[in-house]
Parts: structure tokens; C-alpha cells; sequence
């Protein structure tokens, strides 16, 4: 295959010295991505091995710059001009200013992504060196390796969150969370169904009186029931009629909570550029969650309902942590934009001390929550967890990367190995089909997440 003619341009008289290879032969650490930057003094370059973590604040205080990941519209109009899909990490192709991390120089070869092709250029690193000659060279990276993150000891997860709070915030440090974040109690709409999910003589009127208390609730929860993703036969004139002829019992009880606490906290203004609203990732993991669950065997499926829960709830540390960390919360959003092939608790992790699973399940268990929920939200990231309701924890792991293999922005994916079909009793292919058709209905729930905000 020939090389594109703005690519052979870029590499002028290196040219010949390319290798093309399939990505996946060249070595993981001789990737290198390039990312475009800006802020009002212009624009900038940053090249960086392909799975280390830009500091993006640390870049910003050695170049006395107030940078960030250049607007997607503008990415666009470079790639467009440049007639490429994705842009390789070859300075010439702009002709900005570019800022090359050390790292870089201390490999031997360098292999650089061509876009959607699957391809790699492979070039001996003195040939980069010389390419990238003008450039500047700077420490902005950390190797993942070098930021551990708590997947298996959740006894630990309190001392982590008090030393992110000490450490950040100069708090004291109280015995009891809800006192140490200052988050407002359990709301009184999840803490009433939470005891009727407890009462085993619980009916269905029960449930229609709590929705009815609240009549932002019981709005958004006619309006979920008449929208076309259900197609329910005939107008829905109440709470009484959603519940007993479209949604049931079970859907609008975990709906309802689902609701009760995402309205807890503010939604916060900030938020990373090209990641997925807040309530989008909440329908996706929670309709991921229901069908992986409803396609497991009969004798081994989990709870649906506490499933589909624990999808709408995945997301929530990301509430508590802009509430918890204001001003770093920031500097976490400006990272997991210039980061966005990483897995955001690598970010978190390194800017907090902490991750967003940590904190919300922590908080979810502090709230009496069911211990289901807890560990499904605490271990989502840990596909190898075998503890106590694992097969919560990995419903939501396999459907954040099904999701994000087919596009929905969630943060960075990963390789799915068939094991972990075989461990839920699932057809891999039944699966990726059903997947294929909730990507394919995008529109309808993008619209059952516009009606969830208040």
C-alpha cells in the first residue's frame, strides 16, 4: 500500500526508510498519538508515546500556557485539509509549534498510527529525531505502570479518600463520610424505595404514591413511558398507568432511584469535550446491563432490575467528585480530554488520588444502598473480580467496552476475551448482535436521556 500524498510530504526524505506494518506487530511502547492543543496565545503539538498519560498540567506550567485539546470542529477542518481521517504524529503535516516528550527520544524505533487503516509507520528514532529537530522536548508524560489504581481492596478506599481530601482541601478529617464530603443526605424519594424494596409485602400502589410525591418525578416518568422506545399502545394519562402497563413495577422502582439520586448532586458545568452527557452514559450502561443480563441462562441471571440499576448508577462518582474536588475537578476534565484513549481512573488516580468508583461506592454504601449495586459500581473496572455479586461488576465491564467498541464515547476500551462470555454464559455473537441494534436505535435513547434531567 502507498503511503497518502500529504503523509509522504510530512516525512520528505525519511520517506523511504518506512516500514508499513499491521499495528497490532509493532511494540505497544513505540506508538507514539499526537495531540493538538490551544488556547489564546495559539496553537500547539504535543507528541507523547501512545499510552502514557499527558500532563496536560504540567505542560501547561513548564510552557506558562492555559492549554487544552483543541476543539473537535477544529481537529476536523486540520484533518480535512491535511485529507486524512486521523492525524498521524508528524509535526510537518500543520507546521505549528511542537513540544516532543523525552520519552520518546530514548526508543529505538518509533511507530506511528495511520488513522483508521490499522496501519503503522515504522521509523528508526534517529530519523524521527531529525524530523522533529525544531521541536521542543519536555517532561509531560507518566508512564500507566508508575499509577496504581485500588482495584481489589475496598477497606482502603476511606483512608484514600480522606488523604485526596487532606491533600487537596485542608479539611479535618471526620470519622463519617457523609460528614467529610459535606453531600446532602440520602434523598427522601430514594430512602423511601429502598424500604419498600425491602417490605416483601410491597404493591404496586405503594411504589405509584412515592413517584406521585414527587411531581418532577412522576412527570419525568409518564414521559419515559409514552416515549416511542417503549411504543406503548394507547396514551399514558399516569404514574398508575406507566407502571402497570408499560414500565412495571420493578423498572420504575430503580428508574425512580435512579432518578432521586442523579438529582442529588448538581450536574456539574464543566465537562470534558467529546465525552458523553452524564445521563447518555447512564441509559447506555443501564440498557447494556439489562440485555447482557436478560440473555444470560435462566438458573444463573442476576436480578434484572438491580442490574439495570447499577448501570444507571455506574457514572455517579462522576458527580460526587466534581462536588468533592471543585477546582481539581478542572484539571481532571482537561486531562481525560487529552487523555481519551485512557481509561479515566488512570487520570483520576493520578490528578486525586482516587477514583470515581471509589468515591461513589463508598457513598452508596454509606446511603444503606443494595450491596449489589455497591460492588457492581466499586469493581466495574476490574474484569477478574470473583468476589461476592461479581456477576454485577462484570455485566457493567462487558457492556462499557461492547459500547465502546460500536462509538459511544466512554472513556478508553479494552480487548474483550471470549472467557469472559463463556464466565456469564453468553453467545458472543447473540450478543455483539443485539449491541449492534441498541447503537443502531441511538436516536431513542438519546431521547429517554433528555427526559431524565429535571
Amino acid at each position: 500500500m502507498e503511503l497518502p500524498v500529504s503523509v509522504r510530504e510530512a516525512l520528505g526524505d525519511n520517506a523511504g526508510g518506512v516500514a508499513l506494518w499491521d499495528m497490532r506487530q509493532a511494540e505497544s511502547d513505540q506508538l507514539l498519538r499526537m495531540v493538538l492543543l490551544s488556547d489564546d496565545q495559539g496553537n500547539v503539538q504535543a507528541i507523547c508515546r501512545h499510552d502514557d498519560l499527558l500532563d496536560i498540567n504540567s505542560l501547561n506550567r513548564q510552557l506558562g500556557r492555559d492549554l487544552r485539546v483543541m476543539k473537535r470542529r477544529e481537529q476536523l477542518r486540520v484533518r480535512e485539509r491535511a485529507g486524512l481521517a486521523e492525524l498521524p504524529a508528524l509535526p510537518s503535516l500543520t507546521g505549528w509549534p511542537t513540544i516532543v516528550d523525552h520519552r520518546v527520544d530514548s526508543l529505538e524505533a518509533i511507530a506511528i498510527v495511520l488513522g483508521s487503516q490499522d496501519l503503522a509507520m515504522v521509523m528508526p528514532s534517529e530519523d524521527f529525531r531529525a524530523m522533529t529537530a525544531q521541536a521542543e522536548r519536555a517532561d509531560f508524560a507518566v508512564a500507566p505502570e508508575s499509577i496504581r489504581i485500588n482495584l481489589d481492596y475496598p477497606e482502603k478506599d476511606l483512608d484514600q479518600l480522606h488523604s485526596a481530601i487532606k491533600k487537596f482541601t485542608g479539611l479535618r478529617i471526620h470519622q463519617r463520610l457523609e460528614d467529610t464530603l459535606e453531600l446532602p443526605p440520602l434523598p427522601e424519594t430514594a430512602q423511601r424505595i429502598i424500604r419498600l424494596r425491602v417490605n416483601p409485602n410491597a404493591e404496586m400502589g405503594d411504589l405509584v404514591d412515592i413517584v406521585e410525591s414527587d411531581p418532577s418525578l412522576a412527570a419525568q416518568i409518564v414521559s419515559w413511558a409514552s416515549s416511542s422506545f417503549y411504543a406503548a399502545a394507547g396514551q399514558v394519562r399516569s404514574v398508575h398507568d406507566a407502571v402497570s402497563r408499560v414500565l412495571g413495577f420493578d423498572l420504575v422502582m430503580n428508574l425512580s432511584m435512579g432518578l432521586a439520586l442523579g438529582r442529588a448532586l448538581a450536574k456539574p458545568k464543566d465537562h470534558p469535550e467529546g465525552y458523553v452527557d452524564y445521563w447518555q452514559q447512564a441509559i447506555w450502561q443501564a440498557q447494556a446491563a439489562s440485555i447482557l443480563s436478560a440473555m444470560m441462562p435462566r438458573g444463573e441471571r442476576p436480578v434484572s432490575g438491580l442490574a439495570y440499576l447499577a448501570g444507571l448508577l455506574h457514572n455517579f462518582g462522576y458527580l460526587v467528585l466534581a462536588q468533592v474536588f471543585p477546582p481539581h475537578f478542572k484539571l481532571v476534565c482537561r486531562s481525560l480530554e487529552v487523555n481519551a484513549n485512557m481509561d479515566p481512573a488512570v487520570t483520576e488516580q493520578y490528578f486525586l488520588g482516587i477514583t470515581r468508583e471509589q468515591i461513589a461506592a463508598e457513598l452508596m454504601q454509606n446511603w444503606g444502598m443494595p450491596d449489589e449495586v455497591v460492588l457492581a459500581i466499586r469493581y466495574q473496572k476490574n474484569p477478574d473480580y470473583e468476589g461476592e455479586h461479581a456477576v454485577y461488576a462484570r455485566l457493567l465491564w462487558l457492556g462499557r467496552q461492547l459500547l465502546a467498541e460500536r462509538g459511544v464515547a466512554l472513556g478508553g476500551g479494552e480487548e474483550v476475551p471470549r472467557t469472559m462470555y463463556e464466565s456469564l454464559g453468553l453467545d458472543q455473537a447473540a450478543v455483539e448482535e443485539q449491541f449492534d441494534r441498541l447503537v443502531g436505535n441511538k436516536a431513542s435513547v438519546m431521547a429517554m436521556a433528555g427526559m431524565m434531567a429535571p
